[in-house]
């Protein structure tokens, strides 16, 4: 699995961002997972026509004892297998890791 991993986080830290990611990602049904969505003008031509049988498209964030995790593939919300789900292009890449450098500086991790 392709992912951005944020890690040798303290407890205090990892209390913030899980604050961040209540505020500003949808929760998933397990404990510590989130949602990421992938804005529609970003998604490729194939994640773009199956929108109403897939979407919402959104990427993994997952918090651990001490790090984030930030799936870099691209799921659907709807389906578990489809030609639609694949690994993030790179604007879509460049999304999460944008995401990613705004929760660290909104949440001062390493500060």
């Amino acid at each position: 699995m392709r992912q951005y991993v944020v890690d040798e986080l303290r407890k205090n830290e990892i209390e913030r961002v899980e604050q961040y990611l209540s505020r500003t990602c949808q929760e998933g049904g397990v404990n510590r997972l989130y949602w990421l969505p992938i804005p529609d003008d970003l998604l490729s031509e194939e994640q773009a026509k199956h929108v109403k049988d897939c979407g919402p498209h959104c990427i993994g964030i997952e918090i651990t004892e001490d790090s984030v995790v930030f799936e870099m593939l691209v799921r659907s919300r709807k389906k578990l297998r489809c030609s639609c789900i694949t690994y993030a292009s790179e604007q879509q890449r460049n999304f999460i890791l944008q995401f990613a450098d705004r929760l660290v500086r909104e949440t001062e991790v390493g500060a």
